[in-house]
């Protein structure tokens, strides 16, 4: 008698199924980054990265993200979707300025702390 599809006992199945490889995931990854030196860890990234923007178009990716996060701070300025288009995208573009500028006094500060140690 098989387990029907969609049936509680499924999705059970398969949630275990995904902790199950997630934890063998994580134990292979603690493995490698025990035996890996710094290095080869970072030259290892380094190929990733490269291996990756080699088969995609960087733009894209950056149109993307942006949009995304624009779309994050439309929602955060309007979350009940009552504002005037125009509106929800000025106030949205604001707050966007805003995360970017605390984003950079952040980074002041840390690398003031960095140069003063």
């Amino acid at each position: 008698m098989g387990v029907r599809e969609g049936s509680p006992r499924q999705r059970a199945l398969s949630t275990h199924l995904e902790h199950r490889v997630s934890a063998i995931f994580n134990v292979v990854l603690a493995f490698l980054l025990l035996v890996l030196t710094p290095e080869q860890r970072s030259l290892r990234a380094r190929i990733a990265a490269n291996t990756r923007w080699s088969r995609e178009n960087p733009a894209e990716n950056a149109a993307r993200g942006q949009k995304g996060l624009l779309a994050k701070f439309a929602r955060e300025v309007d979350p009940d979707g009552v504002l005037p288009e125009a509106e929800r995208l000025r106030r949205a573009e604001k707050a966007r300025q805003v995360h970017m500028q605390q984003l950079a006094f952040r980074s002041s500060k840390a690398r003031s702390r960095k140069a003063s140690a």
